[in-house]
């Protein structure tokens, strides 16, 4: 728990503290709880809709005593079940890399997507497989960390020009602005030729369609790694939150606590990236809808992201095979259309309390 302060009433650091502080254990149980129940329906969701029909009866018998010589097990075992894991891994990495970003940066519209730090690692990984011939998911998933960690460092260093440093605006601007360069690089990667750009063009807005077990298996460790960094970030971001000076005056080592949470975007979004491609605003949006569950204690707020995010991805996915029946919608297309709003209310009320 964060140690009390002896602040001033009006003090800021104490109204932060207090935010922290709300969420009572019971309420944060019964939470986790209602959560765990919505990321049950949302699998369910995703091994029962597809762009074709599976009778109820294969999808149970799918998942847990298959016959590949029926068709409909067989569509479960080759497709749903593989495409549900991929939702549950990326969105999983991709809501917890959102969560820790906008803690350590204190940044509101800090996102994985909206920083370039997805489009760096795809760039990256259709570097490898486009132009080197890495097709191994073992070797050019070392790509997707590399390009998410470069697209990181660029975006924050150009945010960080001028007297006024590393703005939230600006960092969102810097970002954007990064993510169309990279995916302009990305394009221009794919057109190759047309066996390439039709192999690979998945990378170009993100998809859990037909994702191989073998490149989930790969990401699987790596995003892991990546969770558990994050659930053990809670406390020190609840520091970081008081401000720096205040974290080290609580004990805190605030150069670890970053170049820590530096290594669990990188793990996540690097691994989500790999699974799913460069899927946008699940990061950002996430983190919002658990602060207002959870409050900003960070130590409820990311295991309510962990919960969350996956949910959001497979309800999205469901959504692409519905509208756009028998073809499907890109998940990433569904939520961009989805983080798009939330979006400009946040950089609405940014600018507003800057005036």
């Amino acid at each position: 728990m964060t140690p009390a302060i002896d602040a001033p009433p009006g003090d800021p650091v104490a109204r932060t503290q207090r935010r922290i502080s709300q969420v009572r254990l019971g309420t944060g149980l019964a939470g986790i709880v209602g959560l765990l129940v919505l990321l049950l329906v949302s699998i369910v969701l995703s091994l029962c809709i597809g762009s074709g029909t599976v009778p109820l009866s294969d999808v149970w018998q799918g998942v847990f005593s298959p016959d590949r010589a029926v068709e409909g097990q067989l569509i479960m075992q080759e497709l749903r079940i593989p495409r549900t894991v991929a939702g549950l891994l990326a969105g999983t990495a991709l809501g917890l890399a959102g969560a820790v970003i906008q803690g350590v940066t204190r940044n509101p519209l800090a996102d994985p997507g909206l920083l370039g730090i997805n489009a760096g690692a795809a760039a990256a990984v259709v570097f490898a497989l486009g132009w080197l011939g890495l097709t191994s998911p073992n070797v050019y998933i070392w790509f997707g960390f590399v390009g998410a960690a470069l697209a990181a460092t660029v975006v924050y260093g150009i945010g960080s020009l001028g007297r006024e440093g590393a703005t939230p605006v600006k960092l969102a601007l810097a970002g954007q602005a990064t993510s169309a360069a990279l995916l302009a690089l990305t394009t221009a990667m794919l057109l190759k030729d047309t066996e390439t750009y039709d192999r690979y063009r998945f990378w170009q807005v993100g998809s859990l369609i037909g994702r191989d077990t073998t490149v989930l298996w790969q990401a699987a460790p790596f995003v892991g790694a990546g969770v558990l960094l994050a659930l053990a970030l809670g406390p020190q971001l609840n520091a970081l939150a008081l401000g720096d000076d205040v974290a080290r005056g609580l004990g805190q080592k605030v150069g670890t606590i970053r170049v820590v949470s530096a290594v669990a975007v990188v793990l996540l979004t690097g691994g989500a990236t790999v699974i799913a491609g460069p899927i946008a605003f699940v990061g950002l949006v996430v983190p919002h809808a658990a602060r207002m569950l959870a409050g900003a204690d960070y130590r409820w707020l990311i295991p309510y992201s962990l919960l969350l995010a996956p949910s959001l991805l497979l309800i999205s996915d469901v959504i692409g095979r519905l509208l756009a029946r028998p073809a499907e919608l890109q998940v990433g297309i569904v939520t961009a259309a989805v983080g798009a709003i939330p979006f400009i209310l946040l950089v609405r009320r940014r600018k507003m309390a800057e005036l």
